[in-house]
C-alpha cells in the first residue's frame, strides 16, 4: 500500500496480451516477516513466462514475469532463518506447505499451486509492485524476477554455494530442474534402460543430460532443429531424429524394435504427445511436461494404453528444490551436468531480443543479467 517502505527497481512489464516487454521504474515493497529481498544476478527466460504473456493461463496484467531468478540476498523479514543478507540464492516455485501433497513431499502438486505461482499476488491477494498509484502485478512464481530485485519468501528461496557462477544458476529453479527431475525423480530409469525425448529446448536437453547421468543405454532426441539435435548428441543422446524428415515413431522402433521404456513430451503439441505415447514399449511410461493452452485435448489409442502403457503429467520434475537444486549443482561441478552449454546471456534491457531469439530457436536458454 502507498506509504509502506519500498525499494526502487527496474523491471520488464507486460501490459497487454502478447505485448512487448517494457522496461519501467517501479516501487517494490520491502520484505514482510517471511519474505526475502534478492538483488537479481541472472534470470532465465522460460517458455512458461512466454505462454503466460500470451495468456494461455489468465495471469492478470500489467505484470512482471520471470521465475528463474538467482541473486544475492539484500534483506530479510524478521522471521526468516534459512538465509541472511549476503547469501547467494536460487529462487524456485512456491507451494503452500500444508496440503496433503506438500506434506507428502510432492510440492509440485500442491492444491494451492496456481494461486501460489500464477495469481500474481500474495496469497492474501495483496500486491508488491506499483508505478506511482498504479498496481503492477508481481509475485509471479512468488518472485517476478525480470527485474533488478525480486521479492520471494523463505519457502521458495534455495541457498547455493559460493564456488559456482551465480548468474548461471537461475534456470535451475524451474526449466532445468523440470527436465532433469522428470528423468531422475519422476521416471527414475534404471541403468541400461531406454528413453526418447520429444522436444530439445532447455527442458528436453536437461532431460538428455539427466538420462546420461542415470545410465540410460539408448537416449533418443527428437527435434526438427539440427543445431539442437547436434547439441543433444554432445550432451549424451545416442541417437537423434528429425521429425520433419521421418516418422519419429518408426524412427524410435528402428532403434529399439519393441519401443522405449520411457518417453518425455516437452513441446505441448497434442500430435507430439501421441507420438511419444506410441513410441513406448509395453508397460512403458510417457511423462508430459509441455505446456498447452487451457482446454487443449489429445486423442490416444485406448488399446495402446490398455496394454500396459501409461501417461503421467509432471510438474517441476517432482522436485523438492531445497534438495534437488544442490544435487544438480554438485553434478555440474563434477562436469557431469554441463547445463551452462545451454545458456546465452543478455542484458535486462535487451529482453525483447532475448525473447525473439528464443522463439526463433536461435538460443536454447536466454538468461538476463539485470
Amino acid at each position: 500500500m502507498p506509504g509502506e517502505a519500498t525499494v526502487d527497481v527496474k523491471a520488464a512489464v507486460i501490459r497487454e496480451k502478447s505485448g512487448r516487454f517494457l522496461i519501467e521504474d517501479l516501487s517494490l515493497e520491502a520484505p514482510r516477516s517471511d519474505e526475502v529481498l534478492v538483488r537479481v544476478a541472472g534470470v532465465g527466460v522460460c517458455h512458461t513466462d512466454l505462454v503466460c504473456r500470451d495468456q494461455y493461463f489468465p495471469v492478470p496484467l500489467p505484470c512482471v514475469f520471470g521465475h528463474e531468478g538467482s541473486g544475492i540476498v539484500e534483506s530479510v523479514g524478521e522471521s526468516v532463518t534459512k538465509v541472511k543478507p549476503g547469501d547467494r540464492v536460487v529462487l524456485s516455485y512456491l507451494s503452500c506447505g500444508q496440503c496433503e501433497p506438500c506434506l507428502e513431499h510432492s510440492p509440485g502438486y500442491c492444491h494451492e499451486l496456481y494461486d501460489c505461482n500464477f495469481a500474481a499476488t500474495r496469497l492474501d491477494a495483496s500486491t508488491t509492485l506499483r508505478k506511482g498509484d498504479e498496481v503492477i502485478h508481481g509475485n509471479f512464481f512468488n518472485q517476478s524476477s525480470f527485474a533488478t530485485h525480486a521479492l520471494a519468501t523463505e519457502k521458495n528461496t534455495v541457498k547455493v554455494p559460493d564456488d559456482v557462477p551465480l548468474d548461471l544458476l537461475g534456470p535451475l529453479g524451474c526449466g532445468i530442474q523440470t527436465g532433469a527431475g522428470a528423468v531422475m525423480n519422476s521416471l527414475n530409469p534404471r541403468p541400461g534402460m531406454s528413453i526418447a525425448i520429444f522436444g530439445c529446448g532447455s527442458v528436453g536437453l536437461a532431460a538428455v543430460m539427466a538420462s546420461k547421468v542415470a545410465g540410460c543405454a539408448q537416449i533418443i532426441a527428437v527435434d526438427p532443429n539440427s543445431s539442437r539435435r547436434e547439441l543433444a548428441r554432445e550432451l549424451g543422446a545416442t541417437h537423434a531424429i528429425d521429425p520433419t524428415q521421418a516418422d519419429p515413431i518408426e524412427g524410435v522402433h528402428q532403434i529399439r524394435p519393441t519401443g522405449v521404456h520411457y518417453t518425455l513430451e516437452c513441446t505441448g503439441i497434442p500430435e507430439v504427445l501421441r507420438q511419444a505415447v506410441d513410441s513406448l514399449t509395453l508397460t512403458g511410461v510417457c511423462g508430459l511436461i509441455g505446456v498447452s493452452p487451457v482446454g487443449t485435448e489429445c486423442a490416444l489409442d485406448m488399446n495402446s494404453i490398455m496394454f500396459g502403457r501409461s501417461l503421467r503429467g509432471i510438474i517441476e520434475g517432482d522436485s523438492v528444490p531445497d534438495v534437488f537444486i544442490p544435487r544438480l549443482i554438485e553434478l555440474y561441478k563434477q562436469g557431469r551436468f554441463p547445463f551452462d552449454k545451454l545458456i546465452t546471456f543478455y542484458k535486462l534491457e535487451d529482453i525483447n531480443t532475448a525473447v525473439e531469439d528464443t522463439e526463433q530457436g536461435k538460443v536454447i536458454k536466454a538468461v538476463l543479467r539485470p
